[in-house]
């Protein structure tokens, strides 16, 4: 039996850093469990619907998001729907996860960041519901490592922004204050975050080898789905079942 492809799906930008780092991530997974391929939702192709018509075995789709939204909820299901394929097991998104929070404050401490420091958790902003209260508790387990309160400010769509977030803390007195971009790549979003008032801003999740392993293990839990999904109809097909 093949390997099931694993099928990494992002958020399509016309923004190349955004799309070489999701590239990267890809490669760096396929030296751990084998064919990775890339897929787009929105603004670029390849869509997961190409994707997966193309792809025979059976396969395994990890959304690549930092938060289940419209995205992940609707798009995702729609595209695997609209594929046709018949063996697909979806995972959880990349994020909220204690992973992204051990990274993000790494990136925080390369960017000058000291503990007792507030940090302010910079995210992209969605109007889904269900994306924000993740992005609560990205902050949770980012305040948890971190030992510090921290506040979230939004790049676009919701409030408070960054800016402010940062600004309240101020008004508090709190003399140092650190922004964690709560972003996969550098671009627009990430570039905004130098202009919100922080004594420092930490990189974007990136290609770090803890978030390598995060996709990995994404996509062994998808090979277990499978697996436990085929067992079920190998069982309900049984000459004992169809008595």
């Amino acid at each position: 039996m093949m390997k099931p492809t694993l099928v990494l799906v992002a958020h399509g930008t016309r923004n190349p850093r955004g799309v070489e780092m999701i590239a990267a991530l890809a490669d760096e997974v396929s030296t751990q469990i084998g064919t990775t391929r890339v897929a787009f939702v929105d603004v670029l192709g390849p869509s997961p619907a190409e994707v997966l018509r193309d792809t025979a075995e059976s396969a395994v789709v990890v959304p690549a998001f930092l938060a289940s939204g419209y995205h992940v909820h609707t798009d995702v299901p729609r595209e695997i729907a609209d594929s046709a394929h018949t063996s697909v097991a979806v995972t959880r998104a990349l994020g909220p996860d204690l992973v992204l929070a051990e990274v993000m404050l790494a990136r925080l401490r390369d960017a000058g960041w000291q503990a007792g420091d507030c940090i302010v958790l910079a995210a992209a902003g969605s109007s889904d519901a269900r994306a924000l209260e993740e992005h609560r508790r990205a902050a949770a387990m980012l305040a948890d490592v971190a030992r510090v309160p921290v506040r979230i400010g939004y790049v676009a769509t919701s409030t408070p922004t960054v800016s402010d977030a940062v600004s309240t803390l101020r008004e508090a007195g709190h003399p140092r204050v650190f922004v964690a971009s709560y972003l996969l790549a550098r671009g627009l979003f990430h570039t905004r975050l130098a202009d919100a008032g922080a004594d420092g801003v930490g990189e974007p999740l990136g290609v770090h080898a803890a978030i390598v392993d995060l996709v990995v293990a994404r996509y062994r839990e998808g090979v277990r789905s499978l697996a436990e999904s085929s067992g079920a109809a190998t069982e309900e097909l049984s000459p004992a079942r169809r008595r």
